[in-house]
């Protein structure tokens, strides 16, 4: 069954204060303004003309506002737009010429009564017409500006979505990725040093045990992903050994500030896939942090090939960042070295 949208939803607003504070002052303006009314004789004298004023203005606009919620709940989709339009025009010209005649005949006799109440039939008109393209403008503005910002709050959820989705595809990759080269090195581990083996499998849990629990996270504290990233290098250097050397110099005043979950992670795994790693040339990762930004940098040796990237690498740590900060998200690269810098988060 198809839902049949609400007032609210398809005025924009609720718009019952507007109602109640725009018909009583607008009718009381339109005569001081277009129809040569005048208070210098009292508001007990400006009434009459107040009160026929108030009459055509609260037939206009609930007319206008009924015309409005019918045609958005017949035309809802943006496609439909330039057909709703036409219609609605349609409509209120058919609206106009039909509460004019009704309300001509209604308000007849109170003109004829006070005779100082007329005024020009093509000003009358052109009063009429004001008033319903001023309560049409009135309404279409509000609901151009709620669906301008419905389509914006839509497209930053799609954003969101999809780079949400874009790291649990990150955490799917490090699992199946990063466990078969752990169980590998786990193999070599257990005939030769059994409690070394035994620190490598706590350290392995303690591994996964943050991916589960950061899971539902958008931000952690630096000291988390310091404490994940010392079991993550233990392990990458039971397999490499000396060959890649890691250098964390970390205040404990920056400890407390935030990033992005698994962000040093990625970029150590992109230094080990992208670098020679060899007794030779050994694979040099630095952390540093600097006026508030946190500096993961490596000297730089590319492998002549490369492995294929999986496309999520630095832009998503990147699209993450955007959430939460307009500081960039920077990567410098020279000859020797590739560094890569990211704002830490109060």
């Amino acid at each position: 069954m198809k839902h049949k949208i609400s007032k609210k939803e398809a005025l924009g607003i609720d718009d019952r204060p507007l109602i109640w504070i725009g018909i009583p002052v607008l009718s009381f303006l339109i005569p001081l303004l277009l129809f040569g009314g005048t208070l210098a004789n009292g508001l007990l004298a400006y009434l009459p003309k107040w009160g026929i004023s108030f009459l055509y203005t609260l037939a206009y606009w609930m007319a206008c506002r009924q015309i409005f919620i019918h045609l958005r709940r017949r035309f809802p989709f943006a496609y439909q737009t330039t057909e709703r339009l036409l219609y609605t025009g349609l409509y209120l010209i058919l609206a106009f010429i039909g509460i004019n005649l009704v309300l001509g005949f209604i308000c007849y006799p109170i003109m004829e009564r006070y005779p100082e109440q007329k005024g020009d039939p093509f000003d009358l008109t052109v009063g009429s017409f004001l008033i319903v393209l001023l309560v049409s403008t009135i309404y279409e503005s509000i609901y151009f500006y709620q669906n301008w910002k419905r389509t914006l709050l839509e497209a930053e959820q799609l954003r969101r979505e999809q780079v949400e989705s874009q790291l649990e595809g990150l955490r799917s990759q490090v699992n199946p990725h990063f466990l078969f080269n752990s169980l590998n090195t786990l193999t070599y581990l257990i005939p030769e040093d059994q409690q070394k083996a035994v620190k490598f499998v706590q350290k392995l849990s303690k591994v996964y045990r943050y991916i589960l629990e950061t899971r539902d996270e958008k931000v952690i504290p630096l000291e988390e992903e310091l404490r994940f990233l010392q079991s993550y290098t233990f392990l990458l250097q039971e397999r490499f050994a000396d060959n890649l050397q890691v250098d964390i110099q970390v205040p404990e005043a920056a400890r407390q500030l935030k990033v992005v979950p698994l962000s040093m992670q990625l970029l150590f795994e992109n230094a080990i896939k992208h670098n020679i790693i060899s007794s030779v040339q050994p694979l040099k990762i630095e952390v540093t942090v600097e006026q508030d930004r946190l500096h993961v940098r490596n000297n730089l040796q590319r492998k002549q090939q490369v492995m294929s990237s999986t496309g999520l690498g630095l832009e998503n740590i990147k699209n993450r960042y955007r959430y939460f900060t307009d500081a960039p998200v920077r990567v410098e690269e020279s000859k020797e070295r590739f560094e890569v810098s990211m704002p830490l988060l109060g």
